[in-house]
């Protein structure tokens, strides 16, 4: 059984369920930014309608190659999936210049003061809000700075919460409450490209003046429409249909971590492939940090330990001690001038 993808057939009797607990979870309830509010609206698709629209995206096509995929051995099963997940980085990398193109635009919004948020439902709304969660510890962003609102709340990180993924007047409440405005970046993300929460928020935010990314596994999805960077993986169908957990979710979760971590690059997190922003909130975090400033410069321990000392933990303040001969305070006052970027702190130390 070749683990290629097949021509899309008509979707499986689960599709619709399988994607709403993937994908766009429904859900009934606001983020928690959003306040109580519970209304979601009335339906916009007949059901007739969401099938048949539902029946055109490669995300929920049918595999009739994979029909009999729960009589073989585990074995197989584990090789086909794992054939499926290697189709994925080439999708991803047929991408890459709409991914650099947006990388750079939000660079330049954040290198203002602006804020990169994520908004999604189910499994879309979760990686970012994943992504968004793992920004402080590495690059030491403000939490406010990184941040990503999902459909339901809190609540539907751990649990499907029905109704609220069909709304785009709550995804519009959640980003206003959170002030998004022209210096911020929106990213909507969603499997199939017609999660209306997801469409919603871009909208909002494009209609407030931020930049708004589309993130889609579908060709010429309505949510690559409505933003200025459209980025759309086109994966192809699940091993389980309308399953977009799977290889839809592992391509997000690629593109995401591009979006953040690229971008930290840019507005000088980094110092070559080191974090040098790294927080230091546990022993290994902070065995991290020695090992950082020891790649950085080439100090001895005891070189290591008084820089560290001397500017309160900071591992990009440590290493201009040590690398450019300042004293703490001085290493501040550069970087705050070079705007975090310790090259550039580097160059004006050395005269």
């Amino acid at each position: 059984m070749p683990p290629g993808t097949s021509p899309p057939g008509p979707p499986s009797a689960s599709g619709s369920s399988s994607s709403s607990a993937s994908d766009s979870s429904a859900h009934a309830s606001p983020s928690t930014q959003a306040g109580p509010s519970t209304h979601v609206g009335a339906p916009a698709h007949e059901p007739s309608e969401l099938r048949a629209e539902l029946a055109a995206l490669t995300t929920e096509a049918f595999r009739p190659d994979l029909a009999e995929i729960d009589r073989l051995p585990t074995l197989d099963i584990a090789r086909i999936m794992n054939g499926e997940d290697a189709h994925v980085p080439a999708a991803v990398a047929a991408r890459l210049p709409e991914i650099a193109a947006a990388v750079d635009a939000t660079a330049a919004r954040m290198a203002r003061g602006g804020r990169l948020v994520y908004a999604g439902a189910g499994t879309a709304g979760r990686l970012g809000v994943l992504d968004a969660s793992e920004c402080p510890p590495t690059f030491n962003t403000d939490p406010s700075q990184v941040t990503g609102v999902i459909a339901g709340g809190a609540a539907a990180l751990v649990t499907a919460v029905e109704g609220a993924e069909d709304s785009k007047e709550l995804a519009a409440g959640d980003l206003a409450a959170l002030g998004v405005g022209p210096a911020d970046t929106v990213v909507g993300i969603s499997a199939s490209g017609r999660t209306p929460y997801a469409i919603g928020a871009v909208e909002h935010a494009r209609a407030a003046g931020a930049l708004t990314i589309g993130l889609a596994c579908n060709a010429g999805s309505e949510l690559g429409r409505a933003a200025e960077h459209p980025i759309e993986v086109v994966v192809g169908p699940e091993l389980l249909t309308g399953s977009t957990r799977l290889k839809a979710g592992t391509a997000q979760k690629l593109v995401l971590n591009m979006l953040s971590t690229i971008t930290m690059i840019r507005l000088g997190k980094t110092y070559g492939n080191l974090m040098v922003d790294v927080r230091a909130s546990n022993e290994k975090l902070r065995a991290r940090s020695r090992h950082i400033v020891a790649l950085a410069t080439g100090a001895s321990e005891r070189e290591i330990e008084e820089a560290l000392t001397e500017t309160g933990g900071e591992v990009k303040n440590a290493i201009l001690v040590i690398l450019g001969g300042v004293g703490g305070p001085a290493a501040a006052r550069l970087l705050d001038e070079a705007g975090g970027h310790l090259r550039t702190a580097l160059r004006t130390a050395r005269g």
